[in-house]
C-alpha cells in the first residue's frame, strides 16, 4: 500500500452525505426512478425547489469533527444527474437551477479547513442524460440497452469530462467514491487513470474498475478475503441514504459503536451516512447520535486507529481487535464482575481500561484469562474497552475456520 494512503487506515471512520434535488421530496434518493417521474416534472417540482437556503458546510465539518470521523464524502452527483457544481457538460446543475451557486466548492474548503480528508461521490449513471439507456429500469440497464455504440461513447466522454472538472477545480481531493457504474461497459480504465494523473494521491473505490484501491460493502459489513486490502462498510442511520421524512427507523449511538467495532476488528472503515434536508440542515436525530458516538470515539481513538485483521473468534460480550502486540476488548454486554476470555495463546503482560488508563486486575491460567473486579454496570454504556499488552504477535489458541455464529449479536 502506498504511504499516501495511510490516512485511510488511520481514520477508520468517515461521514457520507447524500444530498441533492431529491432531498426536496423527502422520499429517498431513488424516488424519481421508483415513481417514473418525467425529467421536466423532476426539474419543475424538485430541482427548482432545491434552494439549500440553510446550507452551512462549516457546520457540517464541525459536526464531522465532533463525531470523530477522519473524512467526509459528499454526493457531487447522484443517479438523477443533478450536479452540485456548475458543470460545463450540461445545464442540469446547481449553478443554474435551484441554489444557483456552487455547492461543492464551499464543502471542500470547509472540510479541508477542519483538518479532515475530502471525498467526492460520483455516479456515472445519469437518468437525465439523453444518451443513458433510461431512468426507469427495475434492474440496472445491461450492455445491450444502449441506443447505439455512438451513444455509449458520447455518454462516457460526458461523464469523464465532469470528473475532470471535479478533479481539476477544487484543489486536492483525497477520495473518489464511485457508484452507479452500470451498464458494465461504461467502466473505463482510462477514466481512473486520468483521475490519478490529475490527483496522484487519490484513493478510488473499486466500483469503476481498475486502477482502484478501496473495496466496498454497502448496508453490510463484509471484509474482503485479501487481508491487506483497504476496505469500507457503508451504512445508513435509518433505512435510506437520501432524506426520507417518513423513515423514523433510526439507529442509535450504541449501534454506531457496534458497527465501528465490527469494521475495526477486521481492519476496515465505517462510512456512516447522513441525509440532510433540502435546506441543508442535518436531521436532529442524526446530529444527536453522531455527537454521542463521537464522544466514544474520542475516548477510544487509540484502539481503532490502524487496527489490524483480528485473529480471534466471536464471543457473546462484545468484540476484540488488535494492533501490534495489543489486544482491545470492547465489552458491550456486561459479564458481571469477572470476564473470562479463553482465546489468547499469548502471555498477557498488562491490562488497563483504555479510557483513563486504570489497571485491570487479571490472572492467566492456561488458555483462560480472568479479568476481575469489573464495575457493574460497565463504565461506558456504549462499549467499555480494556487494552491488553501481550508477548509477541496476538495469536488465538484455536482459529475459527467456519462462519458459524449463533444468534447473539454482541
Amino acid at each position: 500500500m502506498s504511504p499516501d494512503h495511510a490516512w485511510f487506515n488511520e481514520a477508520r471512520y468517515g461521514l457520507f452525505i447524500h444530498w441533492g434535488a431529491y432531498s426536496v421530496a423527502g422520499r429517498g434518493e431513488w424516488f424519481r426512478n421508483r415513481e417514473r417521474i418525467p425529467q421536466d416534472e423532476y426539474v419543475r417540482r424538485y430541482a427548482e425547489n432545491f434552494r439549500a437556503e440553510n446550507y452551512d458546510p462549516a457546520a457540517w465539518a464541525a459536526l464531522a469533527k465532533e463525531a470523530g470521523v477522519g473524512y467526509v464524502v459528499l454526493t457531487a452527483r447522484h443517479h438523477d444527474g443533478f450536479a452540485l457544481w456548475p458543470t460545463k457538460q450540461s445545464e442540469f446543475h446547481a449553478g443554474t437551477i435551484g441554489p444557483k451557486r456552487d455547492l461543492v466548492g464551499p464543502f471542500v474548503e470547509a472540510v479541508r479547513a477542519a483538518g479532515l480528508k475530502v471525498g467526492l461521490y460520483y455516479s456515472p449513471a445519469d437518468w437525465s442524460h439523453p444518451d443513458y439507456p433510461g431512468p426507469f429500469f427495475r434492474d440496472w440497464p445491461g450492455t445491450r440497452d444502449w441506443a447505439s455504440p455512438e451513444a455509449r461513447e458520447r455518454f462516457i466522454a460526458y461523464y469523464k469530462a465532469q470528473l475532470v472538472e471535479l478533479m481539476s477545480n477544487y484543489g486536492k481531493i483525497d477520495y473518489l467514491w464511485f457508484d452507479g457504474c452500470i451498464p458494465d461497459d461504461l467502466q473505463r480504465e482510462d477514466v481512473n487513470e486520468e483521475m490519478l494523473r490529475l490527483q496522484p494521491h487519490l484513493l478510488i473505490n473499486v466500483r469503476n474498475g481498475p486502477p482502484s484501491h478501496v473495496h466496498i460493502s454497502e448496508q453490510a459489513i463484509c471484509a474482503p478475503k485479501d487481508k491487506n486490502a483497504l476496505w469500507e462498510a457503508c451504512m445508513t442511520l435509518n433505512g435510506n441514504w437520501g432524506w426520507h421524512a417518513g423513515d423514523l427507523r433510526w439507529k442509535d449511538a450504541g449501534e454506531i459503536v457496534r458497527m465501528l467495532c465490527e469494521t475495526a476488528r477486521d481492519g476496515g472503515n465505517l462510512l456512516l451516512n447522513v441525509g440532510p434536508k433540502s435546506d441543508g440542515t442535518i436531521p436532529t436525530e442524526s446530529v444527536a447520535m453522531l455527537r454521542e458516538a463521537g464522544g466514544w470515539v474520542r475516548r477510544n481513538r487509540e484502539a481503532i486507529t490502524n487496527s489490524e485483521r483480528n485473529p480471534f473468534p466471536w464471543n457473546n460480550w462484545g468484540r476484540t481487535w488488535v494492533k501490534g502486540n495489543r489486544i482491545y476488548l470492547a465489552i458491550r454486554c456486561s459479564p458481571g464482575p469477572e470476564l473470562c476470555w479463553a482465546e489468547c495463546k499469548n502471555r498477557v503482560l498488562s491490562a488497563r481500561w483504555l479510557d483513563g488508563g486504570q489497571p485491570v486486575s487479571f490472572e492467566q491460567r492456561g488458555g483462560r484469562l480472568f479479568l476481575r473486579d469489573l464495575p457493574v454496570p460497565l463504565p461506558d454504556r456504549l462499549a467499555s474497552v480494556i487494552e491488553l499488552e501481550v508477548e509477541g504477535t496476538p495469536e488465538p489458541i484455536t482459529a475459527q475456520t467456519t462462519f458459524w455464529i449463533p444468534g447473539m449479536d454482541a
